[in-house]
């Protein structure tokens, strides 16, 4: 058998690239008017929240995990221009902070005492969900909230229970969770594009 042999044909892989291809353009497409307000006034409380000096604090799970580190990333780095960085921390990268609040405190906590630890006056806080019912990001949410910061929720569909909680929320327009990711991504580089040119300058 060679190499390019197997069960799958290749009209059905390239069916599958297509489908998800266009599955996700229609998701993005999706996205209303009433949206793009909606992240326009995001994009102007984030602007306010670094010029005054405050950071932002993302988190979630899985691939909502990957988002709030790639999201930093382009922050604390850069996005598309040569400047300075912007404070900006994801709260699921320290193992040994996730294992011990998980194991000696409980795993719904683990971003909620990072909140108490790091977040001060004028921040803001992110939590991505892609249910919007992911309890230890509604708890987070819920320290963020006690300290009376700043929330924004990332989330899809209805928005579950998250979208209630936050004061900034943004769902996107599917129920899958590998289409609402992708949705997700290509808003925070918009968002990104945004606060690099507000900020910096075109």
């Amino acid at each position: 058998m060679s190499k390019t042999d197997g069960s799958a044909g290749e009209a059905t892989i390239m069916g599958t690239f297509r489908a998800a291809l266009q599955e996700s353009t229609q998701v993005q497409q999706r996205i209303s008017e009433q949206d793009i307000v909606a992240l326009t006034q995001l994009v102007k409380q984030l602007i306010a929240t670094l010029s005054s000096g405050g950071k932002i604090l993302l988190f979630g799970n899985g691939g909502s995990a990957a988002d709030a580190q790639h999201v930093a990333a382009e922050l604390v780095g850069r996005y598309r221009l040569d400047r300075a960085a912007l404070p900006a921390i994801a709260l699921t990268t320290d193992s040994s902070i996730l294992t011990s609040i998980g194991n000696d405190v409980a795993y719904e906590h683990i971003f909620a005492r990072q909140v108490q630890a790091l977040a001060r006056p004028g921040d803001v806080v992110v939590g991505i969900s892609t249910s919007g019912q992911s309890e230890n990001v509604l708890n987070g949410i819920r320290a963020a909230k006690s300290l009376n910061l700043v929330t924004i929720g990332f989330t899809g569909a209805d928005g579950g229970q998250l979208r209630s909680l936050v004061d900034f929320c943004f769902c996107a327009p599917a129920n899958r969770t590998d289409r609402i990711q992708e949705a997700h991504i290509v808003v925070w580089h918009a968002i990104c594009e945004n606060l690099e040119r507000e900020l910096f300058g075109p």
